[in-house]
């Protein structure tokens, strides 16, 4: 196969600093910015907010989930009413992923074989099968700006035979995702949308270097490393990401898949990752945790009753600059829903708040004396609560996103 040059016409860098780099990716549906987070509108939706409050965090793209959607209401309804942007009013541009980390999630619903996947609907348990091709169909009946291969993703907990045979099925489907994706776009088009493919590999550095390897002589528009964040040490997960990334060229955009914490934005982009999507930030604001410069707070607790400032005097979110970290309190307490409207509305605006914080150090050359800085204020959940949080987001994004 040869790569095509569009990803990379559309892709600019505009400045490096180390290994972070600021760039414009072009898509039908707008300009990407990068290093840019994506939220999460698993069901065409991102929860408990209206696209407004959205864009009003300062996301420009979000991400829309290809397994529930094409279960519910449907790819073909959702393709009569003009696609998942316009279906939900978002004026912006769409990534949809391929379904295969559900897949994944759903280990004990689905049967894998040299073509696809059979699974179990977690609606009502009807059989679906989904291959490359009809992925990539459904993709397109979502109107994705950004498509995503489908791959097969494995778990912390599988063995090296599991994860070298998930990745022999991604790149063995590869060539497929690209096939049925050049026949389903107009790709004289120069604003045609995007295909990504996935780095896979599991935990082995060397499976990633060659899946790496692989990636680079295929002809995607961009280079995704999926398969981390799936119950592994912060620094196993860092150590898989440098192995994806010393392989993959870097004239196209780079998605780390599933990642959100604070922290991890910081070091990933460091490596030179451009693009984030997880509903870590939206899922844990429903229960109370807020970012803050110092770590992360869950404004249920009693020492936030009388608290007459916002949550984070530095932000400048509608919740912040309306509210009182004693009403976000007692919100919660009182299981008012405005509590995961003006939660969520925080968290996703400190998120865009450190993906503009990397972009102007970046521009300015001071990238990694701000990564220091903020590291050395932002205090992470410790492993433990990691871990669980990570348990959580697979058993649950099979269900809800």
């Amino acid at each position: 196969m040869t790569r095509r040059a569009h990803g990379s016409q559309r892709f600019t860098i505009s400045a490096r600093d180390g290994r972070a780099r600021v760039a414009r990716l072009r898509m039908p549906g707008g300009v990407l910015d990068t290093p840019a987070f994506m939220p999460v509108g698993t069901q065409a939706a991102v929860k408990a907010l209206d696209p407004t409050d959205v864009r009003a965090t300062g996301a420009q793209i979000i991400l829309a989930n290809t397994y529930h959607l094409m279960l519910r209401p449907g790819s073909d309804l959702i393709e009569r009413m003009g696609g998942v942007a316009r279906f939900m009013r978002w004026d912006g541009p769409l990534l949809t992923d391929s379904g295969g980390f559900q897949i994944f999630s759903l280990a004990q619903r689905r049967t894998l074989d040299d073509d696809g996947v059979v699974f179990r609907s977690h609606i009502d348990g009807s059989e679906h099968r989904l291959e490359p091709e009809s992925a990539i169909r459904i993709q397109r009946q979502l109107g994705a700006d950004i498509s995503m291969a489908l791959d097969v993703c494995t778990g912390f907990d599988t063995t090296a035979g599991e994860q070298a045979r998930a990745l022999q099925l991604t790149e063995q489907w590869l060539p497929r995702n690209v096939a049925a994706f050049e026949q389903a776009v107009d790709t004289s088009e120069e604003l045609r949308p995007l295909l990504f493919g996935i780095c896979q590999g599991g935990f082995d550095a060397n499976r990633r270097r060659r899946s790496a390897d692989f990636l680079n002589d295929v002809p995607v528009d961009g280079l995704a490393i999926g398969g981390l964040s799936v119950g592994e040490p912060a620094e196993v997960m860092l150590e898989m990401l440098a192995a994806s990334l010393e392989g993959l060229g870097d004239e196209r955009p780079r998605y780390l898949m599933g990642v959100g914490s604070p922290e991890d934005l910081w070091n990933a982009v460091g490596q030179g990752v451009d693009m984030f999507d997880c509903v870590l930030p939206t899922r844990v604001a429903r229960h109370g945790g807020l970012y803050t410069p110092a770590g992360r707070v869950n404004v249920r607790a009693a020492r936030f009753r009388e608290v007459t400032d916002p949550v984070d005097v530095t932000c400048d979110c509608y919740a912040c600059r309306t509210f009182s970290a004693a009403y976000l309190h007692h919100l919660f307490r009182s299981a008012e829903l405005l509590a995961y409207r003006l939660a969520s509305i925080h968290n996703l605006r400190f998120i865009a708040r450190q993906m503009e914080a990397m972009r102007a150090a970046i521009l300015a050359g001071s990238f990694e004396a701000a990564r220091r800085e903020f590291l050395s204020r932002y205090v992470p959940v410790d492993a433990a609560v990691r871990q669980e949080q990570r348990r959580l987001f697979q058993a649950g994004s099979s269900a809800t996103g």
